[in-house]
């Protein structure tokens, strides 16, 4: 089991910067692919951004690539999410998520695949 909490979401002005982060239980962390997702209101959840066990491998959803950095620390179990140049398209509740993974890291961009969920953060962005 692992339970997850994110922090570090808030409000912010277009052009801005955020960086959100995911502490999780447990202590089997590094067996985990890491996610981050949003989901706007009267939107469907969307995939941002995913990280392999090890960090060695990051992925981005096209809308944020280039503005936002994926990275992992599994000594102190955390992930977070570096977001840049916010635009208020960005403007969502931001879920970590975790998945138990043995070998390559597949459909990391599935929410469906995803075992474990924080509760979500919230960014705004105003123009």
């Amino acid at each position: 089991q692992v339970q997850l909490a994110e922090s570090g979401g808030g409000s912010v002005q277009a052009g801005g910067s955020l960086r959100l982060s995911c502490a999780a239980s447990g202590r089997t962390f590094s067996s985990y692919t890491m996610g981050w997702f949003r989901q706007a209101p009267g939107k469907e959840r969307e995939f941002v951004s995913a990280i392999t066990r090890s960090g060695s491998g990051t992925y981005y959803a096209d809308s944020v690539k280039g503005r936002v950095t994926i990275s992992r620390d599994n000594a102190k179990n955390t992930v977070a999410l570096q977001m840049n140049s916010l635009t208020p398209e960005d403007t969502a509740v931001y879920y970590c998520a975790g998945k138990y993974t043995r070998g390559a890291a597949a459909d990391f961009s599935v929410d469906s695949t995803y075992d474990y969920w924080g509760q979500g953060t919230q960014v705004t962005v105003s123009s």
